[in-house]
């Protein structure tokens, strides 16, 4: 690191919930799906001065061996319509949904998230997802599902043309393209961030290109420093294909955190938490999603399933399947005999975001120097337990790394954008008939 200025740390709050992310055992664990988490979560992310609040989406219950997934959230609402309440209870905070690009239309969508941004004050964020399994399709009309080698090349049309929307004013859009052919106007004014800020997810050279590309943000995972600053490096490089400078794409791994008085507290706290989120039944459904046969008596304290994967499976439903399972499978065998795991230890190991675990001081101490050594720009928390989880880390942890100069002690504008330190995008001219 050189002798540049500090960089400021973003960050941003996720709601809990899905996956093994929640301690639904914990006495403090409370409604998943009740306005009033929400709220206090995001106020409490509004008390810490975080740029926003981050909301997943699901678009079907997930499904094992055909029966409803019972370590899932039934239920949760629909995540625009929870930030639109939350707009009228916040004042200042970013508000983002994930949304699918798949199974929604550019009109639709572009109206919907301008209508955010109006309400909230310039404060709306849209994290573009794509959906490609025909499970999650049968709930659409058109059924089926979007080829995977297709998924971002429609995003980037859908996107390109909800831009075109929120630019064209009175003069409309002329959009004829591969996937899309609409003639027409957005139905309200320009957005006040022009554009809403577009959050992408994604690992893949594919997803590296697109953020690179279009996103204002991109939402990934590490479990090393060395790991974030590989990721950070050969993202940030890209940009300038774009005629982007580094500093227009923010990079904010998920991150979970474990506080406590002392660092030996917070370690052993931190296992028992990781022991409560992966149960032996949770265990045996992400062996089941890599493996993709019946895994019910398997003994989750054994060794791995010593048959092999099938990668064509459909004994898990609604949940996406990673890279090649074969190739999966061999990688955790690797990492259960060089440390010697069980089945559920070896699941505890591979499942975990990056985890800030400690004293206050010391979670301070990792956050900063993830964010100084360009390992992230920032992070997205996901705390364990809703709705309090994330007030510890506002009441004992944001004061220190204000003290240390590098996270705002207010806000200093009123927009999503002002607090990403990201313009105002101008007006595009597309020509007529043409993809954007």
């Amino acid at each position: 690191m050189t002798d540049r200025p500090l960089k400021q740390i973003h960050l941003a709050a996720h709601f809990p919930g899905v996956n093994n992310t929640t301690v639904w055992s914990d006495p403090a664990s409370g409604s998943h799906i009740a306005f009033d988490s929400f709220r206090h979560l995001a106020r409490t992310a509004e008390r810490g001065k975080f740029d926003f609040f981050f909301l997943a989406e699901g678009l079907r219950l997930r499904e094992t061996k055909g029966r409803i997934h019972d370590l899932d959230v039934v239920g949760r609402p629909e995540s625009i319509t929870v930030l639109n309440a939350l707009a009228a209870v916040t004042e200042r905070l970013g508000l983002a949904a994930t949304v699918s690009a798949t199974f929604n239309e550019p009109y639709e969508l572009a109206r919907r998230f301008a209508t955010l941004d109006h309400l909230s004050g310039g404060r709306a964020a849209w994290n573009v997802v794509t959906t490609s399994d025909a499970f999650t399709g049968e709930n659409f009309r058109r059924g089926g599902y979007l080829d995977h080698a297709d998924r971002y090349t429609q995003a980037a049309e859908f996107l390109g043309l909800a831009r075109e929307f929120w630019d064209a004013g009175e003069a409309g859009v002329r959009h004829a393209g591969p996937q899309f052919e609409v003639e027409g106007r957005l139905s309200l004014a320009r957005p006040p961030q022009g554009h809403p800020v577009v959050i992408q997810a994604g690992d893949s050279d594919e997803g590296r290109e697109f953020a690179a590309a279009h996103a204002d943000v991109i939402f990934t995972r590490h479990s090393t420093l060395a790991a974030g600053q590989a990721f950070h490096a050969d993202v940030k490089r890209r940009l300038a294909a774009y005629g982007r400078e580094p500093d227009a794409l923010k990079i904010m791994p998920g991150a979970t955190f474990v506080l406590a008085d002392t660092d030996a507290e917070a370690v052993e706290l931190a296992a028992e938490v990781r022991r409560a989120q992966v149960s032996p039944q949770t265990a045996i459904d992400f062996l089941e999603q890599v493996w993709g046969v019946d895994l019910s008596d398997h003994d989750p304290d054994g060794p791995l399933p010593a048959v092999d994967p099938v990668p064509a499976s459909t004994l898990v439903q609604g949940r996406v399947r990673h890279g090649d399972p074969l190739a999966t499978a061999a990688r955790w065998r690797e990492v259960a005999a060089e440390k010697g795991l069980s089945s559920r230890e070896l699941v505890i190991e591979v499942t975990g975001r990056q985890s800030f675990v400690g004293a206050p001081a010391t979670v301070a101490r990792q956050i900063d120097e993830f964010v100084q050594h360009d390992a992230a720009d920032g992070f997205i928390l996901v705390p364990h337990l809703t709705p309090g989880g994330l007030d510890d880390f506002v009441d004992r942890v944001v004061p220190l790394l204000q003290e240390r100069g590098v996270f705002r002690t207010e806000y200093t504008g009123s927009t999503l954008r002002d607090h990403l330190g990201l313009p105002v995008p101008g007006r595009r001219k597309p020509a007529p008939d043409t993809v954007d």
